[in-house]
């Protein structure tokens, strides 16, 4: 009887191996923790997936291992969390908390600690889009109020009429939706 090569087996089944996920809980600060959830949520990543972009590269997770100063981390005031990591994530953690004899925790502290400039770019964008929204607010309103005087004139029914409606109608809608997402980023402004 032939033998049957299983298609799973071998490299690719390793690398699926790599992205079960895991859970593991780190004794952060509370900024940390909030970083973490203000980036995930503001941007629409997945936790997992932030973990992964800023834990799983192995020479930038080296590189911080050596200038962490175990010190200054356990002046901080730490609480625990835990999160769902890859298995890979884990791995990578273990082994530089290993070959640096540092602990997981501060490697995740500090590599989180690197979102903050991401945050504080994000949070003056945030400034930014609020006054842009203000000019596009203005617009809008100066387009209802075009459409109101259409209608006066020409009645509601008329083609041209008609198809500005349309277009008014899209504005409120895209004006609603940039509305909705600049309350969601608020969380920006306190941080």
């Amino acid at each position: 009887m032939p033998k049957i090569e299983d298609p799973f087996l071998g490299p690719a089944m390793f690398d699926l191996r790599g992205k079960q996920s895991v859970r593991a809980t780190f004794k952060l600060s509370q900024k940390a923790i909030d970083s973490i959830g203000l980036v995930a949520i503001h941007m629409g990543i997945k936790q997992k997936s932030l973990f992964d972009h800023i834990i799983e590269d192995m020479t930038a997770l080296s590189d911080l291992a050596q200038t962490i100063r175990i010190r200054q981390f356990n002046k901080i005031s730490r609480k625990q969390k835990t999160f769902v990591l890859s298995r890979k994530t884990i791995e990578a953690l273990s082994a530089i908390s290993e070959t640096y004899g540092m602990p997981r925790d501060a490697l995740v502290e500090y590599s989180i600690k690197k979102l903050e400039s991401v945050i504080l770019a994000e949070k003056l964008r945030h400034e930014e889009r609020k006054k842009l929204y203000s000019q596009m607010a203005d617009h809008f309103l100066a387009g209802e109020a075009l459409y109101k005087n259409a209608t006066d004139i020409l009645g509601e029914d008329d083609p041209f009429c008609q198809r500005l409606e349309k277009t008014v109608a899209m504005a409120r809608k895209t004006t609603q939706e940039v509305d909705d997402f600049l309350k969601k980023s608020k969380v920006l402004e306190d941080f």
